[in-house]
């Protein structure tokens, strides 16, 4: 099972996806963008203000074309549960909003790359939390960190929970950070 978290910068993915690893210590715990060469690239694109936005969608696309198939792909196949921070609705909320201007309907324009090779999650966690209250946990250290932008990212994630209701479990991510945890673990255990 493709179990993936997502939400905005600052709703307590990491947190969450560390805290899971105590209560599924035999799960495969991944993310994206990934460590291998391909991340790299990726982050060193994410702190470049002027990197072109279709360049990078790429970049993301490789990682995670790269992560399917070295990490997340083997593990399904030997029937281990996957849990992922981040995957690729963060691509498509994030570019989504990235490619604005420069691609006519960019969240589908983005999904369509995806559609040939991606393996979709069984169950994605959305940690729902508002732009400003992102913004600030994150620091807004970069260009996707700022809250206008990130009003935007949420608008996206709505249209993508609204196409797939029933893949997607949003959690209150403004509650405390244990409280999120317990909720995610209530939401995995009757899923797994």
């Amino acid at each position: 099972m493709l179990v993936t978290l997502e939400g905005l910068d600052g709703s307590g993915k990491s947190t969450v996806h560390e805290a899971l690893q105590d209560t599924y210590p035999d799960a495969v715990f991944t993310r994206e963008p990934t460590d291998s060469w391909y991340g790299e690239a990726v982050a060193r694109s994410i702190a470049d203000d002027e990197a072109d936005p279709l360049a990078e969608l790429f970049l993301y696309t490789a990682d995670h074309a790269d992560h399917l198939s070295r990490t997340v792909r083997p593990a399904l196949d030997a029937g281990e549960l996957v849990i992922s921070d981040r995957y690729s609705d963060s691509r498509y909320a994030y570019q989504g909003v990235a490619l604005e201007g420069v691609v006519d309907r960019p969240m589908e324009y983005v999904r369509g790359i995806h559609a040939a090779f991606t393996r979709p999650p069984d169950l994605t966690i959305y940690l729902d939390v508002d732009p400003e209250t992102g913004a600030r946990r994150s620091g807004a250290t970069n260009k996707f960190e700022q809250s206008d932008y990130l009003g935007r990212v949420r608008a996206n994630y709505e249209r993508l929970v609204a196409a797939e209701p029933g893949r997607f479990v949003r959690v209150d991510a403004t509650r405390s950070p244990e409280v999120v945890v317990e909720r995610v673990e209530q939401v995995l255990s009757a899923a797994v």
